[in-house]
């Protein structure tokens, strides 16, 4: 892979990942609703896109741009409950998603808890 290709993909995804994370800054600062339910609805769109297929075109185009933010998480949801669903039946449905989530929910609880061994963490006020 040439310098111009990595650096190509590296501007994809900092571009694809900015837009989202631009999106829930405007919807912070124009509307009444919390940065939670924003959550929900990164999370959300990330399931009925990846569910409808339209994600994966996105996540081909920006990698980890498309990947990284919440709405990955819920393509990865709706994608493990596919699968699921085609191996296990029912039960699969439910399960598959979990399964397919587990290594990134893992992450961020093992970060989480590293971060907050490194630093002091407080409450808020």
């Amino acid at each position: 892979m040439e310098i111009s290709e990595i650096l190509l993909m590296y501007v994809k995804a900092f571009f694809v990942g900015g837009l989202i994370c631009a999106f829930g800054q405007i919807l912070i600062m124009k509307t009444q609703l919390t940065s939670a339910r924003i959550l929900v609805g990164y999370v959300t769109a990330g399931v009925i896109l990846g569910a409808l297929g339209l994600y994966k075109p996105l996540i081909d185009f920006a990698g980890a741009g498309a990947t990284v933010p919440l709405t990955g998480f819920g393509y990865v949801l709706a994608n493990g409950a596919i699968e699921g669903a085609k191996s296990d039946g029912l039960l699969g449905a439910f399960t598959g998603g979990v399964i397919a989530g587990a290594g990134g929910i893992a992450a961020a609880v093992f970060f989480g808890y590293f971060a907050a061994l490194i630093f002091k963490p407080k409450m808020k006020t």
